[in-house]
């Protein structure tokens, strides 16, 4: 829920608001009910300044049509018109969840055909909409989403692009002046549980090393045509993943407070949190100069290696242009470190069951990554807010993941059973 709200705030006009939820991130108390709180007191106060929420109301029966003016408030128990999950907020005229119009997106931009084997008679649903393609896209269209609303890829870089110039000048123009917040030294506890953290993901990454012989090897066979080669690749991405799972579980295992957890809540926390964590992992061996991501210090790969190996563009080109986001921060292992930290003990995720226990647990990474970063960077009073907002970049790559595997399904690539499980793929 924090993520979707960020969002909100993030894409909206009123920066103050983002920047006062980003910096308060989990200061002494719930995450969830700070920002909940925080978003409530000033959406009056905001709604002169041009802030905007992001959802409207679903009408039964009708698609939603999407009059001129500031949007209701979302009740927290919209649903989304397409599959009935819980719903995100109003895209291409309906409002849906972020899976829902993520899929309308891309179907549109790439002029997709699929096909039902069913006639086109199934009934839509959250189970459905990862089973048959063909009917989610009519479901959409009956919805009341309009494909005259999906950007190009061109238009949002134009978008961005003046968005940004605006931001710019706006800045340039109004210069307000900032307090320097006092640096306080991080604490000795704080300072030995950045040492261990550190330590930890060397002796995990070490030992995938060693296993690094075991690695199905890369084929050098160029042949597009030959099951085999195809194959190979896929192989060989897949044992990559295992490996990198494997890893996470272990250091998920040593921090503080996680085998305090119950069973079921430690679960739910590496099943969502795992493919976050492999792509901050990813992103941390992106080499800009040639434009690959590095594994075991040797296996580089580029964007030509992912697509050959069954992996869609449109799961490819997210991951490298987040990775190169991610370069751009010139983050350290300790930084890394305390992201990843963060980002295991995070209490919204979906089936967790003591959440303020996981809250407390996630806490004093939080304080720590805060304070190491005013001591490293005192003159960049934003680099924490930025850092948190590549976590929220991550739920939306988490989405699109979601699709590649429903994806790689239909190509009967069928995955090892500890990523089908991880990723909760039932065969």
């Amino acid at each position: 829920m924090f993520f979707c709200w960020l969002r909100a705030v993030r894409s909206g006009e009123n920066q103050g608001l983002y920047l006062f939820l980003v910096l308060n991130f989990l200061n002494g108390a719930c995450l969830f009910k700070m920002v909940r709180k925080a978003f409530k007191k000033n959406i009056q106060a905001s709604s002169t300044d041009g802030m905007r929420s992001i959802s409207f109301q679903d009408t039964p029966g009708q698609p939603v049509k999407r009059k001129k003016g500031p949007a209701p408030k979302m009740l927290g128990n919209e649903v989304c018109s397409v599959c009935g999950d819980k719903a995100s907020g109003f895209h291409y005229n309906v409002l849906s969840c972020e899976g829902c119009k993520g899929f309308f997106r891309r179907s549109v931009i790439k002029s997709a055909q699929y096909s039902c084997k069913n006639n086109g008679r199934c009934e839509m649903d959250m189970y459905m909409r990862r089973k048959c393609q063909q009917c989610r896209l009519r479901k959409c269209r009956e919805a009341g989403m309009l494909e005259q609303c999906v950007l190009s890829e061109e238009q949002i870089r134009v978008k961005k692009m003046k968005k940004n110039e605006e931001e710019t000048a706006r800045t340039s123009a109004v210069v307000t002046p900032t307090p320097v917040p006092e640096v306080v030294p991080l604490a000795p506890e704080q300072l030995e549980m950045i040492e261990k953290l550190v330590a930890m993901q060397k002796q995990c990454n070490k030992r995938s090393f060693i296993d690094r012989p075991k690695v199905t090897p890369w084929p050098q066979s160029q042949d597009p045509q030959n099951r085999e080669v195809r194959q190979q690749r896929f192989a060989h991405f897949t044992e990559l993943a295992i490996m990198s799972v494997q890893e996470i579980v272990d250091f998920a295992k040593q921090l503080p407070g996680f085998l305090e957890l119950t069973r079921e809540d430690q679960i739910a926390l590496l099943k969502t949190s795992t493919i976050e964590i492999m792509l901050l992992e990813t992103s941390r061996r992106y080499n800009p100069a040639i434009e690959s991501i590095t594994f075991l210090k040797d296996f580089s790969y580029n964007k030509e290696d992912f697509a050959k190996a069954g992996l869609q563009l449109e799961f490819i080109n997210p991951i490298f242009e987040f990775s190169k986001g991610m370069n751009d921060l010139h983050l350290d292992e300790a930084e890394y470190a305390l992201l990843i930290a963060i980002n295991i003990f995070s209490a919204d995720r979906p089936n967790v069951q003591d959440h303020e226990l996981v809250e407390r647990l996630q806490q004093p990474y939080v304080d720590a990554l805060r304070s190491y970063i005013m001591i490293k960077r005192p003159n960049d009073h934003l680099m924490f807010p930025r850092m948190l907002m590549k976590l929220v970049s991550l739920r939306t790559l988490s989405s699109v993941h979601s699709e590649q595997v429903f994806a790689l399904r239909l190509q009967d690539k069928k995955l090892p059973p500890l990523l089908s499980e991880i990723w909760d793929v039932h065969e």
